[in-house]
This record gives structure tokens, C-alpha cells and sequence, in this order.
């Protein structure tokens, strides 16, 4: 009996693994379709979403929050503005998509790293964050920040400030540097009292910045214009 029970435990598992690649294939197919296609913008929502209807069913999820929250949640993060203010969503005092809500957990991928640090407690150089997510491994050493979302291992020197931004894992922000409504790439360095984000048209020239004015700062863009 045990050994009827194992092999079809087994024939199981890989009938679901053949379904798995099953429709990882159709996905495929409607990806190389896509990226065929010159007429194609290449979005999720509206060039992918609908070639894969045409060619079969397509499940949606309708997700309500668990926190009894109205609306159905949905975000279209196909643009930089769209992203920027998903991000900036998460950090609202009542946020309708909850990342600390125990009734409907998110299971993100672990980072093994200490804690974040706030150091520092002058007057004028305190480390410091409000309305703020900041990853672990994070050290705000007499820096400020502000209504922005920090990746892992983010480090900000004293009286940087931070304000509605979006810093990937390992950003280094010099000291009083000021950086206002970025996206700053992972393993970037901004020097010291460097500005990002106060003269859009100085960092057209140096960046991509979205139609509302989000400043994107890539690694590439970054080393040509602050060679080390």
C-alpha cells in the first residue's frame, strides 16, 4: 500500500511539472510574439495580457486587501511614474495594498543583513526616517529621510537628505547630498553635496527623467557623470 501510495505521489508531482512547463511555454510563445511585433509598446497590460486571451483562457485575480479595505487593489507599474507612486503607496499611513498586514502575509525573499542603524542625535545631524520603508542593513548616520522606500544595505552620511525617492540595494549618499523624487539604481554612489532631483533640466542632461519629473539615475548614467 505504501508503495501504490509513493508512485502515485510521484506520478502527481510530475504531471504537475508538465503542466508547469505547459503553460510556461504558451507564456513564452506569447513573449516572443511580442517582442516580434514593431507595432508592439511591449506592456504587460496592454500588448501581452490581451495576445494571451486571443490565444487562450487568462485567469485574473481580484484582489482585495485583507485589511477590509474597499477598493480592489491594481496598479499598472508599466511606466516610471506609475512605479514611483506604487512604491509611494506602500508607505501611506493606510496603504490599500498592506505589507504589514498579519491576515494576509507577504512572503518576501529573505536578506540576511542586521538591522537598519539611525545614528547620530545633534541638532542638525540626526538620522532619522518618517513615513518611510527601510530595508535591513541600512545605516542613516545623521541623514534625513523622507516618504521614500530604501533597499538593503543603503548607507547615508550625515546631513544627506532624503525626500520621495526610491534608493536600490547598496546606494551611498554623500554627505550633504540632497536627492528629491529619484529612482536611484543599485550600487550607485552620490557624491558629497551633490543634487538630484531640485534642477530637472540639469538632470535631463545628465539622467532620464519621467513626464512628471523622476529623476532616474542608472549605474551607467551615474559613472559618466560622476567618474570616480
Amino acid at each position: 500500500m505504501t508503495l501504490v501510495v509513493t508512485w502515485l505521489s510521484l506520478v502527481l508531482r510530475v504531471a504537475t511539472v508538465l503542466l508547469f512547463f505547459a503553460v510556461a511555454l504558451v507564456r513564452l510563445e506569447a513573449l516572443w510574439r511580442d517582442s516580434e511585433d514593431p507595432e508592439s509598446l511591449h506592456d504587460c497590460g496592454r500588448d501581452l495580457v490581451p495576445r494571451m486571451a486571443e490565444a487562450g483562457r487568462v485567469y485574473a485575480f481580484d484582489f482585495r486587501d485583507a485589511n477590509r479595505s474597499a477598493s480592489v487593489y491594481w496598479r499598472d507599474v508599466g511606466t516610471l511614474d506609475a512605479y514611483h507612486q506604487a512604491n509611494m503607496d506602500l508607505i501611506a499611513v493606510n496603504p490599500e495594498f498592506n505589507l504589514y498586514d498579519a491576515e494576509w502575509p507577504i512572503r518576501g525573499v529573505p536578506f540576511l543583513a542586521p538591522p537598519p542603524k539611525f545614528v547620530h542625535s545633534e541638532p542638525d545631524r540626526t538620522g532619522m526616517a518618517t513615513n518611510s520603508i527601510v530595508s535591513p542593513g541600512c545605516i542613516v548616520s545623521g541623514a534625513r529621510v523622507v516618504q521614500s522606500v530604501l533597499g538593503p544595505s543603503v548607507r547615508l552620511h550625515s546631513w544627506s537628505l532624503v525626500e520621495d525617492s526610491i534608493l536600490f540595494e547598496s546606494v551611498d549618499i554623500g554627505r550633504r547630498a540632497h536627492i528629491r523624487r529619484a529612482i536611484i539604481d543599485s550600487g550607485v554612489r552620490v557624491p558629497e553635496e551633490e543634487h538630484v532631483g531640485h534642477d530637472i533640466d540639469r538632470d535631463r542632461s545628465r539622467f532620464v527623467v519621467s513626464p512628471s519629473g523622476i529623476v532616474v539615475v542608472s549605474r551607467e548614467a551615474a559613472r559618466q557623470a560622476w567618474p570616480a
